[in-house]
């Protein structure tokens, strides 16, 4: 499995530029399958390196930009995502 991107990386992702982002760049949602057996952790960890920039990413082909007004971390969302597809 490929390495989980540094804080900093992480931030740089969030910090994408919808009107400058290369859609080839992107991965569709709609491609990432995680085990619903591994531990909350792996599943985690799997879901960021399938989506590479889970702050901005493809949806049907449509590009997705993803921010947070401060009442949900970033981590919560994945979680929420995660259940909806056990």
């Amino acid at each position: 499995m490929e390495n989980f991107p540094t804080e900093r990386e992480l931030k740089k992702m969030q910090e994408t530029d919808l009107s400058t982002v290369d859609k080839g760049t992107l991965v569709d949602i709609n491609h990432v399958h995680i085990n619903p057996d591994l531990p909350y952790a792996e599943r985690i960890r799997e879901f960021v390196c399938q989506i590479k920039n889970p702050y901005c990413y493809l949806n049907n082909g449509i590009v997705v930009k993803v921010s947070f007004s401060g009442k949900e971390t970033l981590e919560d969302c994945v979680a929420r995502y995660i259940r909806s597809k056990a």
